[in-house]
């Protein structure tokens, strides 16, 4: 019965250190969709501002109606 015990101890501190280590690549994975997601926010941005400066050129160009 103390091997059985043993034995599910042993399955069950296996079983922890995989969540732990599960656990810090969960965090490290939401870490990077966070950098990711405002760097796509700031590209966003730029291409905001390249449109509204085209507008601008195209404007002075002649080549929409202001």
């Amino acid at each position: 019965m103390t091997e059985t015990e043993n034995l599910v101890l042993e399955h069950l501190r296996l079983m922890r250190d995989q969540l732990s280590t599960m656990n810090e690549r969960q965090l490290e994975i939401i870490q990077r969709l966070g950098n990711l997601e405002v760097q796509v926010a700031n590209l966003s941005v730029r291409v905001d501002r390249i449109d509204i400066r085209l507008d601008r050129v195209e404007k002075r160009l002649g080549l929409i109606e202001a």
